[in-house]
């Protein structure tokens, strides 16, 4: 599958991508010249991203234009302009002022996906403070141990958020100075107000004060193998990165329905359910409902979407319906989709061509880079598996690591390694919050470590092998979880697939697999056989799995990731580490 290509476009080509010269953009492109598809605060008062992704709109025509189109999961829909959003996010700028708080202090958002949560997480950039959306799925203890490590002084949620997460943790959140409640809020609770009576009552006019680009905007956390979250720290001067990334990865143009599927509790959600597709100035469908097949392909259809940003999670759950299920639906309006969140395996690439007559372009980029890094863009081949060519201003490389700590960059194409990007870039993250020496260690001879191993090839496409602590060792092998997951996906039965290391004293460590089969399809010792026969057969003995377990689910997290660690952990009777973006799942 790694020798393939995709070079046909079918569908509607019209208009023309963004990035059409790759090599000639790359070679002319700065940072310094993408700043200047930005505004900036009038004056030279700085950049804020609130600014860019709303206000500036309306000095350009726009104002009148949908920004936000809401769709409830009861069937109900609010369409906000950019004009209504300017008007929302000045409200709650001056709401947040009228309760004292300052510019840099800590803005915590825990709700669905209502059009409050937007106006919320746009309006406290606004203000000039630090906004940390959450999951809203998430228990009690992580909400705890992000809001106490990210020092709150605010958070808005709904009621019945509150009443069933919140309310208990106050004691133990002495900084959770205010809590601002979508609905009805409970009689008489100290520092507990009601949106509409507090932001309801605000005037919309605000001017954004001066915004140092390199001020603190965002806070995301990202769990780690063990022990609590990162914080990674993002700064306004990201928004660079959104508006170059949308144009080239997404290929988002003026007229343009986007959708991306991910909560704005992740970083993708943040960076591409909220600021970029706002920044580039498109109108974004917002689906309040969790995933559903059918759903989704009845919004892509009635909302006429035309580029769609979504998982691959979510692309193997409509793969196990099959083709036919998409082709009940009409989507002439449908010209690109792309996928992130973890590697994309060949088969969901080419299924989507199958069923939608368009292929999924994949994606990589991470919590700590901010942006997309690297991308299949629509106007080069597509080859499936693969991460796709760096974004231009991106340069990135494989390396070793020396003994000294230094890396070496392998020129040679075809050698795995670890995958760096060269410093810096926009939306780079500026450091993990109270983890100074963990972020120093993400650093070497001026590039990023990125913790993945991959390789890349004679065409400059990278690969993704897998994380570093993923990888197998086996009698001198170095295996990667995901051309083995792969290869296992191939077989007619399996919907999902998950591979470990399992240690063995005489090899090191043999490859153990855990799949989930589709419907129509029964666990058993001949199917296992089966399966294991196929993957010898695509893989060789070297590299096939000597196990195979069957799961009814594998442990993800909420963002929809496989969780190797975790199932390596229960293997093996080791600690299970931060469980704090567990999914349901079934051990």
């Amino acid at each position: 599958m790694t020798g393939s290509r995709i070079t046909k476009r079918p569908g509607n080509l019209s208009p023309l991508p963004n990035l059409r010269d790759y090599e000639g953009t790359c070679s002319t492109f700065s940072w310094d010249q993408a700043a200047r598809l930005l505004d900036g605060l009038p004056g030279g008062a700085g950049l804020n991203i609130c600014h860019e992704a709303v206000d500036r709109h309306l000095r350009h025509g726009r104002g009148g234009k949908t920004a936000l189109r809401w769709l409830g999961k009861g069937g109900e829909r609010r369409e906000l302009t950019y004009g209504d959003l300017s008007l929302a996010t000045g409200r709650f700028a001056n709401a947040l002022g009228s309760l004292g708080v300052q510019p840099g202090e800590r803005v915590f958002l825990l709700m669905g996906r209502l059009p409050e949560l937007y106006v919320a997480l746009l309006g406290a950039l606004k203000a000039r403070c630090v906004v940390t959306p959450l999951f809203s799925a998430f228990g009690p203890e992580p909400i705890a141990m992000r809001a106490e490590l990210g020092d709150a002084r605010v958070l808005v949620t709904t009621p019945e958020l509150y009443q069933r997460k919140v309310r208990g943790l106050r004691a133990r959140l002495p900084g959770l100075k205010h809590v601002i409640l979508v609905g009805e809020p409970p009689a008489g609770e100290p520092g507990v107000q009601g949106w509409d009576a507090l932001v309801g009552s605000a005037s919309s006019d605000y001017v954004i004060g001066p915004t140092d680009p390199e001020s603190l905007a965002l806070l995301h956390f990202t769990s780690g193998t063990t022990g609590r979250p990162k914080g990674a720290m993002h700064v306004h001067g990201a928004v660079v990165a959104h508006a170059a990334t949308a144009l080239y990865a997404l290929d988002l143009h003026d007229d343009d329905i986007f959708w991306c599927t991910a909560d704005p509790g992740w970083v993708t959600g943040t960076s591409y359910g909220v600021i970029a597709p706002l920044v580039t100035g498109v109108t974004s469908v917002v689906a309040e409902a969790e995933f559903d097949a059918q759903t989704w392909y009845g919004v892509l259809e009635r909302e006429k979407v035309s580029v769609w940003y979504t998982a691959p999670t979510a692309i193997r759950m409509m793969m196990k319906l099959g083709a036919d299920a998409v082709r009940a639906y009409k989507l002439p309006a449908l010209r690109f989709m792309a996928s992130v969140g973890e590697p994309l395996n060949p088969e969901a690439v080419v299924w989507g061509q199958e069923a939608f007559g368009l292929p999924f372009h994949d994606n990589w980029w991470q919590t700590e880079t901010g942006g997309i890094m690297i991308a299949n863009f629509p106007a080069l081949d597509i080859k499936p598996g693969s991460m796709g060519r760096p974004l231009p201003g991106i340069t990135a490389a494989i390396v070793q690591r020396r003994a000294d700590a230094s890396v070496q960059v392998v020129a040679e194409p075809g050698i795995d390694g670890e995958l760096a990007l060269k410093v810096p870039w926009p939306s780079m993250m500026r450091g993990y919050l109270h983890e100074d020496e963990r972020y120093r260690k993400c650093f070497a001879g001026g590039w990023y470590l990125t913790g993945d191993l991959a390789r890349r090839d004679e065409d400059g496409y990278f690969w993704f092998v897998g994380r570093a602590d993923d990888v197998i060792k086996s009698a001198g092998h170095l295996i990667g979880p995901f051309e083995v997951e792969s290869a296992l996906l191939e077989h007619p039965a399996v919907a999902e697939a998950a591979v470990i290391g399992k240690p063995d004293p005489i090899v090191g460590e043999v490859v153990k697999a855990f799949v989930a089969l589709k419907p129509g399809f029964e666990a058993g010792e001949a199917l296992r056989r089966e399966l294991l026969g196929h993957a010898r057969k695509r893989l060789g003995a070297a590299v096939a799995p000597k196990e195979i377990d069957f799961r009814a689910n594998l442990p993800k997290t909420r963002s929809g990731k496989i969780m190797r660690r975790l199932l390596k952990a229960r293997e093996l009777g080791l600690p299970e580490g931060d469980l704090s973006t567990l999914e349901s799942d079934e051990k």
